[in-house]
């Protein structure tokens, strides 16, 4: 490190630009969009439909951290995903339900937290441009 020039980790943390907001509220309502077909889609069609459903988690998980280049793009979408799918678990008072109380739909909600973790935390994470930081060598 240079001298004069302080850690990055010893920044403060600053709010994203308002694009950067933008496309991360985008990703977090296609998060919202993908829990909802996730949930129609993985009792309609068992098994593929729930391999459908998590593989759309995955793939717009993975996407967007990609497109975003850092782990925001894929928690975004991984929030969005799971504020959805636990209000879906909620009863209505007529009685109705999305989720039927059999083993594809725990796995479904499980597995879909499971791989929102993985991605979000596997994700490619930005690095400095420095030259004077080891890291990504």
């Amino acid at each position: 490190m240079k001298s004069g020039q302080t850690s990055m980790l010893a920044q403060p943390l600053r709010a994203p630009s308002p694009r950067r907001a933008v496309l991360l509220f985008g990703l977090f309502l296609l998060g919202a969009v993908v829990g909802v077909a996730g949930a129609l889609v993985q009792a309609a069609w068992f098994p593929l439909g729930l391999l459908l459903a998590l593989a759309g988690e995955i793939g717009l998980c993975l996407g967007g951290a990609l497109a975003m280049r850092g782990r925001g793009g894929a928690v975004a979408p991984a929030g969005g995903w799971m504020v959805t799918v636990i209000l879906l678990t909620t009863t209505r008072p007529e009685g109705d339900f999305v989720f039927a109380s059999d083993g594809g739909s725990y796995v479904f909600l499980l597995g879909g937290m499971v791989a929102a973790v993985m991605c979000a935390t596997l994700a490619p994470v930005r690095q400095p441009d420095d030259d004077g930081v080891r890291l990504g060598k």
